[in-house]
């Protein structure tokens, strides 16, 4: 018989006729259940509050499901407040209690319509995924509760007399924390983050924090994801970037706060090299809304331009010694005429908005100082022995990969490199050449690589590089642009030369052929199959619309940074995929946290079905399905054996 070695360790597990049936019987009920919802979101840029606002109302589902339990049976705001309750329970327990006069009536009233919205969201899955999901102090109770009717005459004491005893025995607030936060839970099945937690927003630490602890995530690496992921594997030329954007948009807590990062020593760098200078050309960008004092937005213009100093004899020395990435135009400081403050790019001679460098020998423009070199150091230091820093790192190497297949969708952040005539385009990698798919596993293996090497070998240093290459390289995956102009946005007025072509996949994304073309080089052949990436913000204010190629790639970057959002007219999508089919969800300016609290203050959201089928989706269907397929053959093929006699039962 083929596979007897293979089923008699698969005996193991199921020793009896009766215990491989039953699995059988089992894995062919979940196989008809409905499929889980996935929600997909992109380009967070540490918008923290927006976030958990999004992940907590899980995009405007749960309003929904408590309109479709409750319609007319509520009033609006009674509605209104069971939804606000049910993201934010301990907060809003607080308002609650303070205002109404018989609580315990209100806890009785309120516990029954939490558990008529945990039923409904819980309905899809088997009792023991539900199980599984529940808080351990109420597992049994809660379970009791979901199984049985209020409305079924000989068991309605017997319900009431458990609410009634949550409410004496004072485990009343406890009991609908827990129930509130298993609806969120059982109302997103898997989340996937199509790349850029991080940047620009205040938060990335605190998102991170949220993902580390999900119940089922994935994240596909942006750019900005990558470069902290370069910082925190040791790469100098990402070490500086990071800090540089963090100075240019004041988002200093999560350096510190976040992560612990010591910036004193750059600020004592920065005040002793720049301590007369103005440094008006590295003023720190602001919204509206944050107030700075004067004499802090000098000394971050300080550390900014210190850091940026740095950062561009960092990339020379990375691209000196990497001639294969072919970014020698990168290279901008030899090309500065020190005496005059001009600079020829491509023999033209443009006036430079800063002049002043104490920290550059002309001579040898891409060396640091002593000074530099020790900061560097100190810097470095910090990124690789924070604690924080490497939890959230491992969590995304862990969670994480440049792209992802799931049910028939592909996902990644940014593009597949192409040519012009839509052909893949070869990026030459260590000497070797690499395009489409194998490209995308080539830099995944590079990735882990430059962080998890231990010892310091020369891949692990090129690793490094070549992280920093993703960031901003030109054949980069998550990028995908000639250039990234930092240099010549800081110093040159003229913005002709801040110009990033993009590369051939942002016009040729739009063909059906060509996104039909990179589905099946990723092994997709499916008709109802997408790609979904986010990277470039949809500017809906000039009429543009996230569904490219005739339905067959959906780009998601709405806008959740504030510093998009101008452009985008929005602030972000979240596309849902449950067992009807597929919505896009389109969302407005999230106000605060506390006055969603306080006012019941909801993202308003607008959703948009962009496929519906008449026949459910079950677990089938999906991935999973085709695992538990399998093990169902399996299982037969275990049933034949034992009833041929080639393998006997294990009863004991």
């Amino acid at each position: 018989m083929k596979d007897l070695k293979y089923l008699k360790l698969l005996s193991k597990s199921f020793p009896t006729i009766s215990d491989a049936a039953t699995e059988i019987i089992n894995l062919e009920a979940i196989l008809n259940l409905p499929k889980g919802t996935e929600h997909f979101l992109t380009d967070i840029h540490g918008e923290h509050e927006a976030f958990q606002h999004v992940i907590k109302n899980a995009s405007g589902v749960i309003k929904k499901k408590v309109e479709d339990i409750f319609g007319h049976t509520l009033r609006e705001w009674e509605k209104k407040e069971l939804c606000t309750l049910i993201y934010y329970p301990e907060q809003k327990l607080k308002i609650i209690k303070a205002r109404e006069h018989d609580i315990d009536d209100w806890y009785k009233m309120i516990l029954v319509r939490l558990l008529k919205v945990c039923e409904n969201v819980s309905s899809k899955y088997t009792r023991s995924k539900v199980r599984k999901a529940l808080p351990k102090e109420f597992s049994y109770i809660i379970q009791e509760l979901m199984h049985e009717s209020l409305n079924e005459p000989n068991k309605h004491g017997y319900v009431e007399a458990i609410i009634s005893t949550i409410v004496s025995t004072g485990r009343s607030e406890n009991f609908i924390v827990a129930i509130s936060k298993l609806i969120q839970r059982m109302t997103i099945d898997s989340l996937h983050i199509i790349g850029d937690v991080y940047d620009r927003g205040p938060g990335a630490h605190i998102i991170m924090d949220i993902l580390c602890d999900y119940h089922n995530v994935d994240i596909q690496w942006g750019n900005h994801d990558l470069v902290w992921m370069g910082a925190a594997a040791g790469s100098e030329a990402c070490m500086a970037n990071v800090i540089r954007m963090s100075l240019r948009y004041t988002n200093l807590a999560t350096l510190e706060d976040g992560y612990g990062i010591n910036l004193m020593p750059l600020a004592s760098f920065a005040l002793e090299m720049y301590g007369e200078d103005p440094c008006a050309v590295f003023k720190p960008k602001m919204s509206e809304d944050e107030v700075v004092k004067q004499k802090q937005i000098r000394m971050i213009s300080q550390m900014h331009k210190a850091i940026s100093v740095i950062q561009f004899k960092l990339e020379g020395q990375l691209i000196e010694r990497n001639p294969e990435m072919d970014m020698d135009d990168r290279r901008q400081l030899h090309l500065i005429d020190y005496e005059k403050g001009a600079i020829n790019l491509n023999g033209k001679v443009y006036q430079l908005k800063d002049k002043s460098f104490p920290t550059i020998d002309p001579q040898n423009p891409y060396e640091l100082t002593e000074d530099e070199r020790e900061l560097v150091d100190k810097l470095i230091h910090s990124f690789t022995h924070s604690e924080k820093l490497r939890k959230h790192m491992r969590c995304i190497y862990a969670n994480g990969s440049l792209y992802l297949v799931r049910n028939s969708n592909l996902l990644y952040h940014g593009s597949v490199p192409l040519n012009e005539d839509g052909s893949f385009k070869s990026v030459k990698i260590q000497g070797a050449e690499y395009s489409g798919k194998r490209l995308f596993d080539k830099i995944d293996q590079i990735v882990r690589q430059a962080y998890f090497e231990e010892k310091k070998t020369k891949e692990k240093r090129f690793g490094q590089d070549f992280i920093w290459y993703l960031w901003c390289g030109p054949s980069s995956p998550p990028f995908d642009k000639d250039r990234m102009a930092t240099f010549e946005r800081y110093f040159i007025a003229d913005k002709e030369t801040h110009k990033e072509n993009k590369g051939h996949y942002y016009h040729l994304k739009d063909n059906r052929e060509i996104c039909e073309k990179i589905l099946e080089e990723f092994g997709i052949r499916d008709e109802h199959s997408h790609i979904i990436n986010g990277h470039i913000p949809v500017k809906t204010t000039k009429g543009e619309s996230p569904i490219k190629a005739e339905g067959k790639l959906l780009v998601i970057d709405g806008g959740y940074s504030k510093a998009y959002q101008p452009e985008t007219g929005i602030a972000g999508f979240t596309l849902i995929y449950n067992s009807h089919g597929l919505q896009l969800v389109q969302h407005q300016p999230f106000v605060s946290t506390q006055q969603a609290i306080e006012n019941g203050e909801d993202i308003i959201s607008e959703t948009t079905v962009l496929e519906f089928s008449n026949r459910r989706k079950l677990v089938r269907d999906t991935d999973i399905g085709k695992e538990l397929m399998q093990q169902i053959d399996d299982l037969t093929k275990l049933l034949d054996a034992y009833r041929s006699g080639y393998l006997k039962e294990d009863d004991n």
